[in-house]
């Protein structure tokens, strides 16, 4: 028996990979990688370079996901493709 955490990333990495590269699929790839918990207090963009900009909501969250950068990398590139070079994060200006 095959537990379904080990079913769904190669399913979704599957279903992304004949979609064009478009802000939805990064936003989807993103909230996969980190789970709903960051992804609540994150905006993602990947510019045409590989850079994924990461703004967060405070300084707490800028930190905690510089510290795990690479894994996030790491998992978004699963099912991205590849697509990431390189993670950028900051905290979000007020408006």
């Amino acid at each position: 028996m095959i537990a379904t955490k080990d079913c769904v990333t190669p399913v979704l990495r599957e279903l992304l990979r004949t979609q064009p590269l478009s802000p939805g699929k990064v936003r989807l790839a993103w909230s996969a990688a980190v789970g709903r918990t960051i992804d609540r207090v994150t905006r993602v963009t990947l510019d045409g370079a590989g850079t994924l900009l990461v703004e967060t909501e405070d300084r707490h969250w800028t930190r905690e996901v510089a510290r795990a950068s690479g894994i996030i990398r790491a998992q978004i590139n699963t099912l991205l493709e590849g697509a990431v070079t390189e993670v950028v994060v900051r905290t979000r200006r007020p408006r």
